[in-house]
């Protein structure tokens, strides 16, 4: 868990495969010209949001992410996702970072702590997707991708007196689906408003962003995350910067 210092902003990044890390990757880029960097911020990702957070911290550019190798799915290799991971995180720490996992076998919300494990390690247990790729083991514990719980995980983010939240699978995504998790989001926000006593700035995908991605397989594909990325980037750079 984050310590209870509190900084002046911060973020958390939810799931949404490839297409997730390149709206999320676009928003914080379309952000950084207006003066809101989150490179030194503390923050939580979960599933995608973990490969955002990382990459944020390290000034790692979307286009390397949007190189890496995507495996055929199911894959049940073991270390898989680690394996892609440290190729482009090396065994770095941070222990600003944190990610959201379940651990097995009762999927209990797990936060792990950048600071004490390798990034690439939490990155591959905060992202492997059940029924598609392996659990991923650290310290003798099985987990799979935190996203299986919540989108977000915002209940559990930073303290901070700003948040940035990014939710690519919330918003004007796929109907239905979405409205389960804006209602489940907008509850935990309310309990991390009431931890915390912050403010927070929410970024979901527009109509023409969601039209991109319309089921579970467009999530992986490359050039819809591309797109993801302009779209978010372009969305960031011109939504107002109200926190409330």
């Amino acid at each position: 868990m984050f310590d209870d210092s509190t900084s002046s902003i911060g973020g958390v990044f939810g799931g949404g495969g490839l297409f997730g890390i390149g709206y999320a990757m676009g928003v914080l880029d379309g952000l950084k010209p207006r003066g809101v960097d989150l490179s030194q911020s503390p923050l939580l990702g979960t599933s995608a949001g973990s490969w955002a957070a990382v990459a944020t911290a390290f000034d790692i550019p979307f286009n390397t992410l949007a190189d890496m190798t995507v495996p055929a799915f199911p894959n049940p290799k073991p270390g898989l996702l680690a394996g892609i991971a440290r190729e482009m995180f090396g065994d770095r720490t941070d222990p600003l970072i944190h990610v959201m996992a379940c651990a097995l076998p009762k999927l209990k919300r797990t936060i792990l702590d950048g600071g004490k494990y390798p990034l690439c390690e939490l990155v591959a247990a905060s992202s492997a997707v059940p029924a598609l790729l392996s659990p991923h083991k650290i310290d003798g514990v099985k987990y799979v991708d935190g996203g299986v719980r919540s989108g977000t995980s915002v209940d559990y983010g930073p303290v901070v007196e700003r948040l940035i939240l990014i939710a690519p699978l919330a918003g004007a995504m796929w109907g239905p689906f979405a409205r389960i998790i804006d209602n489940g989001m907008h509850n935990e926000v309310e309990r991390w408003k009431e931890r915390t006593g912050g403010k927070i700035l929410i970024f979901t995908p527009h109509t023409h962003a969601a039209e991109i991605a319309r089921n579970p397989k467009h999530l992986f594909d490359k050039a819809r995350a591309i797109d993801a990325y302009q779209y978010g980037k372009t969305e960031a750079s011109n939504a107002p910067l109200e926190f409330t």
